[in-house]
This record gives structure tokens, sequence and C-alpha cells, in this order.
């Protein structure tokens, strides 16, 4: 994205959480510590050190480094090689906190739009989180289900959905490495395996076309056309799909019906996230 000026950034105090839950019969101290933890992350941090974290949340050092790796383990916080730690997309569960300071959803919204209005068909927005793709904005025109109950917040493994292929193929060599070496988010095992192997020279046919065209290996049926959103380097920081039945519309037709209008919205919604300033950590 476009460089901005930004001014030295002074240190801020300790944000405040909302301090230790009373002591009752009816409370649960453990999972009162698990959200004063949540709630030590706010949207203009760099992520934070175990000491960071156990600061703001009054917490000690130890209980706060047990509760971030339980967090870690259940998808809500992500850990850095540098051991520091930052919120995941998983809280959208909960809310949409984790978008909430790029209102990413505002932004991807009318694309969406106009892509359902045009192909008649399901259109998502989804970015990178970790190894999964994590579906932030979806549309479908009319009522038709598509065989598969894909919801905003839904996390997939990237490698195996062809929304979260379109955004791997477009990753620098270094944020590709980091993606495919993340370990797999809980449910992974409900989806195909992915070999290397073949994914390598799969991502460099997606790469050179532009797009993701194939059916889709997550549920019998259906077939998927994703584009991604790239930033001013060229590089993705999400993708736009559209999806269809495979009973009634080709890949091939899917790809000349769709394909244009999915590379104009995914334009669209790079300028737009670029004026707005919009950033999203992978």
């Amino acid at each position: 994205m476009s460089p901005r000026a930004v001014a030295p950034k002074a240190v801020a105090p300790p944000k405040k959480t909302g301090g230790p839950a009373k002591d009752s019969k009816s409370s649960v101290q453990s999972l009162a510590k698990g959200f004063r933890i949540l709630e030590a992350f706010s949207a203009d941090d760099e992520p934070l050190t175990i000491t960071e974290v156990a600061e703001r949340a009054g917490l000690d050092p130890g209980t706060a480094f047990r509760m971030l790796n339980t967090l870690v383990d259940l998808g809500y916080v992500s850990r850095s090689d540098k051991r520091r730690y930052a919120l995941t997309l998983k809280i959208l569960d909960l809310g949409f906190n984790a978008i909430g300071r790029s209102d990413l959803r505002g932004l991807v919204r009318p694309a969406l739009r106009s892509l359902v209005g045009e192909t008649s068909e399901a259109a998502s927005f989804g970015i990178l989180q970790g190894s999964d793709v994590v579906y932030v904005e979806r549309m479908r025109a009319g009522l038709t289900r598509l065989g598969v109950d894909i919801r905003i917040g839904t996390a997939i493994p990237a490698s195996v959905s062809v929304l979260g292929r379109a955004i791997l193929a477009f990753l620098p060599p270094a944020g590709l490495e980091r993606a495919l070496a993340h370990p797999t988010s809980a449910g992974a095992e409900a989806y195909p395996a992915t070999i290397r192997a073949r994914l390598s020279p799969e991502l460099d046919a997606i790469r050179q076309q532009g797009y993701a065209l194939s059916a889709s290996m997550i549920t019998a049926g259906l077939v998927a056309l994703a584009v991604p959103v790239r930033d001013a380097d060229g590089f993705a920081i999400g993708a736009i799909s559209v999806a269809a039945a495979s009973i009634v519309c080709s890949a091939h037709d899917l790809r000349e019906k769709a394909l244009q209008h999915l590379q104009t919205a995914a334009a669209d919604v790079s300028k737009a996230m670029q004026t707005s300033g919009s950033a999203i950590g992978a």
C-alpha cells in the first residue's frame, strides 16, 4: 500500500483492562482472566510480549503465559517466532473486534453486491490469517444454498480453498513460507490434506494466469473462481471469489461470465483500501 508519513510513536501507558473479577461463587476466575488477556490488546498495538500482556491484564507473567498458550491453541491469539502475541480474526466469531479498525466489510460490501448482481452467484471476500483464509464478508443471490454453510468468520485452510489459493499464489516468498509453515488450526482435520509438492505447481499456474479456478475441494458440486486483491506492490492482501453449482455452470462458463467483473471488483477494493489506509496483517 502507499506509504504514509507517520509521526514518531510515543510510548503509551499500559492499557487498563476491566480489572479482576469479583471473587464470587458464581464467577469463574480462569475465564475472567482469559478475557482480561484478550482485552489487553487494542487495534493500534504492535504484537505484544508476555510481559506487556501480563502488565496490561494485571496478571503475573506465569499466568499470562499459560493463558496466552491456551488462546493460541484455540486460535484466538497468534504467536510469532519472536514470542510476541496478537489477536487473530477468529475474534470475528465474538463480534468482529479484530477487523473493526479498518471496516473491511464496509469497504468490500459494494463490490460483492455488484458481483452478485452481475453473476447471480455467491460472492465472498477473505483474508489470510496464519494458515487459514477467513471469510470477512459474503453475499448470496436470493436464498439459493450452494451446499456449504460458509458464514462471516468461517476459517478454512487456505491451501484447500480456491479463495485461499488465490491469496497464497500472490504472497511474497517469505509470506508464503510463513503461511505454509504455520500450524494448522483447530478443525483442519475435517478438510483434505495438502501435499506441498503438488501445491507449488498449482500456485505457479494461478500466479501466471492471475486467478484461481477449480471445482471446490471442500464441497462436491461447486465450482469457484477467485482473484487476489493486491497492494501497491502487487502482493495479495485478500481475495474475492464467486461460486456456482457445477450442474448449472461449468468452470469455463463461470470464467467467461465472471472473471472480468471479479478483476474490476478486486481493483476497486484494492483502491478503496489504499485510499482509506486500511491494513491487514497476515
